[in-house]
């Protein structure tokens, strides 16, 4: 293993059992995406942990989620939710979500999380028409290609003072600069947003660094 990866190994451990520990629900949790040949691109147990302490102090009742996957940062996200909190959460591929929701009822969330399948741009574009209250928080962790037009969804979707997250968001602006993608878009989308305070924070995983670019909406 290159010394560098071991290193980046090594602080994400420490930050994890000293800070965010996992329990039999999210341990479950991925051991349940894994058994049911689910893509282990989930939240690493330091950034779901970031996600809980970001919901907790932006006051979050109301939380969205675009991507599910397996639920593993639904759980950690749905437990910053007080008392008559509400979590709505997007998955395109139907098997995803009800792995998903296996999850989230052994974790005892299912009273406050609801997986709807279906296209995530979909999804968001009736969630609007349907006049749904605004979220306190936004988290956004599908396909990269999506991502602006997810934020533009997003914005409207968001209550002034909530957070918009994008996950992964790093290594393609920074390991090949030439090329385009997703969440190059993204980030210059967010950058340029005149609603948005924006900062993008480099974030452990056990092979190396991450991203999430955290927004605020002004207004």
């Amino acid at each position: 293993m290159p010394e560098q990866e071991q290193t980046f190994q090594n602080y994400d451990r420490y930050i994890s059992e000293l800070f965010a520990s996992e329990d039999e629900a999210l341990r479950a949790a991925r051991e349940e995406a894994r058994r049911e040949g689910l893509p282990g691109i989930h939240v690493s147990p330091s950034e779901g942990k970031l996600l809980h302490v970001l919901a907790r102090m932006a006051g979050a009742r109301r939380i969205l989620e675009v991507g599910t996957l397996g639920g593993y940062s639904a759980i950690w996200l749905a437990r910053a939710l007080p008392e008559g909190g509400r979590m709505i959460s997007l998955e395109i591929d139907p098997h995803h979500a009800e792995v998903a929701r296996r999850n989230v009822e052994r974790a005892g969330l299912s009273g406050k999380v609801e997986v709807r399948v279906g296209p995530a741009s979909e999804s968001l574009a009736q969630l609007q028409a349907a006049g749904e209250a605004q979220f306190d928080l936004v988290f956004i962790d599908a396909d990269k290609d999506g991502y602006v037009d997810y934020l533009k969804k997003a914005v409207p979707l968001t209550r002034a003072g909530g957070l918009i997250l994008g996950d992964n968001t790093l290594p393609d602006a920074v390991l090949d600069p030439a090329a385009d993608s997703g969440t190059k878009r993204y980030n210059a989308a967010v950058a340029a947003h005149p609603d948005l305070v924006s900062i993008l924070i480099p974030v452990l995983r056990g092979h190396g660094l991450d991203g999430l670019l955290v927004s605020i909406k002004a207004s």
